[in-house]
C-alpha cells in the first residue's frame, strides 16, 4: 500500500471519530507518492482522446483515481492592493466504483476530498495557506455536474446557471476568505492532444486536461479582518487521471500566465530524477485574437535563476525563471511576487503569484500569473 493511501485511510478514521482532521494530520508525502498508486486495477485510464462535453465535464468523473478543480487568480483591490489566490479541491478514489449493494453505514465512502486555500497579499508581503480533508459521505464533500457544484464542507465552487457561464467560489479559513464570481463563458482550451495530456511514456500515464484560461473575476477577499473589493482574472485547470508520473520523474514546474495584451499561456516543465528535462514537457499559447499555438518540449527552454531556500522545509527552489519560447520569438523572466509562497501542507510544494517581463517579436511584453513548483522539498 502506498503512503498516500495510508494517509487517506488515516484521515477517514479521524473524520469518523469527529477529530479535527487538518491539524491532526502530520504525514508528509512526496509528489510522486501523491500522484501514483501501486494498484490501479478497476480504474479507467486516460489512453485515447475523448469527446468533451460542456458543461457536463465540469462535473465529476467517478471511474478515475484522482481529479481536481484548480483555481488561481491575480486580483487588484479597489485601493490598488495587489493580491493573488489559489483554491483547489482534489478528489481521490479509495476504491474503484462498483455495482455492489450500498453498505449499511451511510458513512462508508469510496472517495476522499482534500482542499487547499491560499492567499498572497503582494502589497503587504504576506502569505496564508490552509488545508482540509473530508470523506465523500453524508454530504460532507462531493461533486455534481447539474447543477454544477463541488464542495468540501463550506468551501465550494458552484453555479446556478445551467450553462455554467458564471461560477461562484466561496471559502473561508483562519485569517482569509474568498467570495468571488468568475465569468466562465470563454470556450475551454483543450490541453495536449485534443485534451489528452501525456505526462510520460507509459500507457495511461496521462490525464484528460482542459483549462479556462482567462475568467474575469469580481468579488471580495478578506485578509486578517480587512475586506477588499477586488477585480482581475482567474484561471481554472481541470484534470482527471489514474496515473501520470513515471518512476524517473521527480516533479514539475507549471506556469499559468496572463499577458497584458490579452494573450494567455500554460507551460509545464517535467523534471527527471537525473536533473534533465523530460521530453513530455509541453505547453499551449492562446493569442488575444484566439489563435492557438501548441508547444512541444523542444520549443521551450527553461533556465532557473538563483535560488530560494524555504525556512520551513529546507527545500531549495529556483528564485526566478528565464524562459525562451522559440516559435513565438519570446524571451521572458518569471519572478515570484513574494519569495515565500510555499504551502505547509501534506504534499509540500510552492505555489504563488508571479510577474512577467520580457520581449516577444521585438516588442516588450509583461503580465502576471501563477507558478507551481513541486518536488523540491521532497529532497530534504
Amino acid at each position: 500500500m502506498k503512503i498516500y493511501q495510508i494517509a487517506i485511510a488515516f484521515v477517514l478514521l479521524l473524520t469518523a471519530c469527529g477529530a479535527p482532521v487538518a491539524p491532526a494530520l502530520q504525514t508528509q508525502l512526496t509528489v510522486a507518492e501523491s500522484m501514483n498508486r501501486a494498484d490501479t486495477s478497476g480504474f479507467n485510464k486516460a489512453i485515447d482522446p475523448r469527446v468533451f462535453s460542456f458543461p457536463a465535464d465540469h462535473g465529476p468523473h467517478d471511474g478515475y483515481a484522482v481529479e481536481w478543480w484548480y483555481f488561481t487568480g491575480n486580483l487588484t483591490a479597489s485601493d490598488g492592493r495587489e493580491l493573488g489566490y489559489q483554491f483547489t479541491l482534489f478528489r481521490s478514489a479509495i476504491v474503484p466504483p462498483t455495482d455492489e449493494t450500498p453498505a449499511i453505514s451511510a458513512w462508508r465512502s469510496e472517495a476522499a476530498f482534500m482542499g487547499h486555500l491560499a492567499v498572497t497579499d503582494v502589497t503587504g508581503q504576506r502569505f496564508f495557506a490552509y488545508e482540509r480533508f473530508s470523506r465523500e459521505a453524508v454530504g460532507l464533500a462531493g461533486a455534481q455536474a447539474a447543477p454544477f457544484r463541488v464542495w468540501l464542507d463550506d468551501w465550494q465552487v458552484q453555479s446556478d446557471d445551467p450553462a455554467v457561464q458564471t461560477m461562484r467560489l466561496v471559502a473561508t479559513e483562519g485569517e482569509i476568505g474568498l467570495d468571488l464570481t468568475l465569468d466562465s463563458s470563454q470556450p475551454p482550451l483543450l490541453q495536449g492532444d485534443a485534451g489528452l495530456s501525456q505526462k510520460s511514456a507509459g500507457v495511461g500515464n496521462a490525464s484528460y486536461y482542459y483549462s479556462m484560461t482567462r475568467m474575469p473575476t469580481t468579488g471580495q477577499m478578506t485578509i486578517a479582518g480587512e475586506t477588499y473589493t477586488v477585480t482581475g482574472n482567474s484561471w481554472m485547470d481541470r484534470e482527471w487521471s489514474t496515473s501520470a508520473l513515471a518512476d524517473d520523474q521527480e516533479g514539475w514546474d507549471w506556469f499559468a500566465l496572463h499577458f497584458a495584451d490579452g494573450s494567455d499561456m500554460m507551460i509545464y516543465h517535467l523534471r527527471r530524477t537525473d536533473g534533465t528535462s523530460d521530453p513530455y514537457s509541453a505547453g499551449i499559447y492562446r493569442g488575444a485574437d484566439g489563435q492557438v499555438v501548441r508547444l512541444k518540449s523542444a520549443d521551450i527552454v527553461f533556465v532557473p535563476q538563483g535560488s530560494w531556500q524555504s525556512p520551513h522545509t529546507g527545500g531549495v527552489y529556483p528564485a526566478a525563471w528565464q524562459i525562451q519560447i522559440q516559435p513565438l520569438d519570446l524571451t521572458m523572466t518569471v519572478t515570484p511576487a513574494l519569495a515565500d509562497q510555499e504551502l505547509q501542507v501534506t504534499v509540500r510544494y510552492w505555489e504563488g503569484a508571479v510577474r512577467i517581463q520580457g520581449e516577444m517579436a521585438g516588442a516588450p511584453i509583461r503580465g502576471v500569473g501563477y507558478l507551481e513548483m513541486t518536488g523540491y522539498a521532497d529532497r530534504r
